[in-house]
């Protein structure tokens, strides 16, 4: 603040004069005077100078918000949002409860800041459902395209002798049962901009669906293939002994304990029964004369529900309970089917291919058997009134 004094003020503009009657009293009212008039000056000078403050520091905010960009209101509008988008582009839901609370959804005519929905990194697919054959059958490994098993097809004769009686001979006939290996392959074309922008998400689910189909195919194989190109599935053995239902359209319960009790007892403590969710509900709507359920599912957890006292596996490449179906097998699987695993699910990658149009193409390869070995482990129900 400027300092002036109060000579200098009056200096030349007032004069003190006195009165000539009374010159104390004129003294005395010259210099209320003077002291009124310094007074008055100072204040205008000290308002002065402060509006001089007030007016520069007004100037520099105009000379800054003139600048190119420098507070327009075109890219200061909204500062606070777009920093708490930019944390929460980075860092999602953890960004903080005041990012996420500053984010807020309105409509552009009135202002508001969009906040974008979250893009999930989950896929939506259909289920997938397959045979589990391969849980309940044995399976082997073989690096060779087929496996030869020798098999005793005969037994030999002896024969109760007496004393000095010669003996006679046998001939059991041998035989071999093979496996040949058999081939399932296809392959996928996906864009290399696809590959890029997806951060490995499409590869992913490229080979998981290439594993859910392959699965799939080989599960309804091993339950209905009937050989050539594919491998030997038990129900269309016909080598698997029959019993028959009693009922062409109707479910017999007499019928189940006679083809459980049809299986000899060694493989018979081992077999589990196979069927399609269908006809497991058949089965379990079964009353007796009473109307209690004949089938009572097993009450301690972890346990499996048994029909018979032997597990149950649902197994939808089954045929349903119509007339003549084999709607249900039993057995011991592990004794009666082989799997042979030659190469499991190999995916061959090559971007060199197709390059020139942009795309890579993803071969899928699986080689693998199956057929029955012994026959006699196995059973199948017909819907019929005699085999």
């Amino acid at each position: 603040m400027m300092h002036v004094s109060r000579r200098a003020l009056v200096a030349g503009s007032i004069e003190l004069k006195g009165d000539d009657d009374d010159p104390v009293a004129g003294v005395t009212k010259a210099l209320d005077t003077l002291s009124a008039t310094v007074d008055t000056r100072l204040k205008a000078v000290e308002a002065k100078a402060d509006t001089s403050a007030l007016a520069g520091r007004i100037d520099a905010i105009e000379a800054k918000m003139n600048r190119p960009g420098g507070g327009d209101g075109s890219d200061d509008d909204g500062a606070e949002e777009k920093k708490s988008f930019g944390f929460y582009i980075r860092q999602g839901d953890k960004a903080g409860a005041e990012v996420l609370k500053t984010l807020r959804v309105s409509s552009d005519p009135q202002g508001g800041y969009l906040a974008p929905p979250e893009f999930a990194t989950e896929f939506l697919k259909d289920l997938v459902e397959f045979s589990p054959i391969r849980s309940i059958a044995s399976v082997r490994q073989t690096g060779n395209p087929s496996v030869i098993y020798p098999a005793r097809i005969g037994r030999t004769n002896a024969k109760w002798k007496g004393e000095n009686q010669p003996q006679e001979g046998s001939e059991p006939s041998f035989g071999e049962a093979e496996i040949a290996v058999k081939e399932l392959n296809t392959f996928v074309d996906i864009s290399n901009q696809l590959l890029a922008d997806s951060a490995g998400a499409a590869e992913r689910e490229v080979r998981e669906a290439l594993a859910e189909d392959f699965a799939m195919k080989e599960g309804t194989a091993f339950v209905n293939g009937g050989g050539g190109l594919q491998p030997d599935g038990f129900m269309l053995d016909p080598r698997v002994p029959q019993v028959a239902n009693g009922h062409a359209t109707n479910l017999s319960a007499d019928a189940l304990i006679s083809l459980l009790y049809a299986l000899p007892a060694a493989y018979r403590r081992n077999a589990t029964w196979v069927m399609n969710g269908a006809t497991i509900a058949t089965i379990r709507k079964l009353k007796d004369g009473q109307g209690n359920y004949l089938w009572q599912p097993g009450l301690q957890a972890g346990q499996p529900e048994t029909i018979l006292g032997r597990p149950v596996v649902d197994a939808l490449d089954m045929p349903g309970a119509t007339s003549g179906e084999f709607p249900i097998a039993v057995g011991d699987f592990s004794a009666g089917y082989r799997i042979i695993d030659r190469v499991a699910m190999s995916i061959l990658v090559n971007p060199y291919l197709l390059a020139t149009n942009g795309v890579t193409r993803f071969h899928a390869t699986r080689r693998v058997g199956g057929g029955v070995i012994r026959p006699l482990a196995l059973r199948k129900l017909k819907m019929a009134t005699s085999v």
